[in-house]
């Protein structure tokens, strides 16, 4: 894992880098606005995919597939606590849909990372 601001690019940050425009920076934008509201996020791996750590486990990964962009908050119950807000976005137990022309509104970003947040928070409290 690396701490963010460390010199050396983690797996979310290499991933990024790897991605052409305009997708790089569509993702890009998720994961910025995820470290501006917690700024203690690590990059790490998770289900082999690069992603962003909060108090060691999984909090989101973002990624390109071959028909969608998708971020993938690891947890169903995130998705099905957030079904009410996302309207026509296209979604499945583990995974929001999204596109460049089409990206995430930035308020149903700041609800996906605070409610996954909140979740493993209170999986903590234990």
């Amino acid at each position: 894992m690396t701490e963010r601001g460390s010199a050396e690019a983690g797996p979310l940050s290499a991933y990024l880098a790897s991605l052409d425009e305009p997708v790089r920076g569509v993702l890009t934008a998720i994961v910025d606005r995820a470290r501006e509201l917690l700024p203690d996020l690590v990059e790490g791996v998770s289900y082999d995919m690069p992603a962003l750590l909060y108090r060691g486990t999984a909090l989101v990964a973002v990624r390109e597939t071959a028909k969608h962009l998708a971020l993938y908050p690891y947890s169903g119950k995130v998705v099905t606590a957030l079904e009410s807000h996302l309207g026509d976005v296209g979604h499945s137990k583990g995974a929001i849909r999204f596109s460049v022309e089409h990206p995430l509104p930035p308020d149903l970003v700041d609800r996906i990372l605070l409610t996954r947040r909140d979740e493993i928070d209170a999986s903590h409290a234990r």
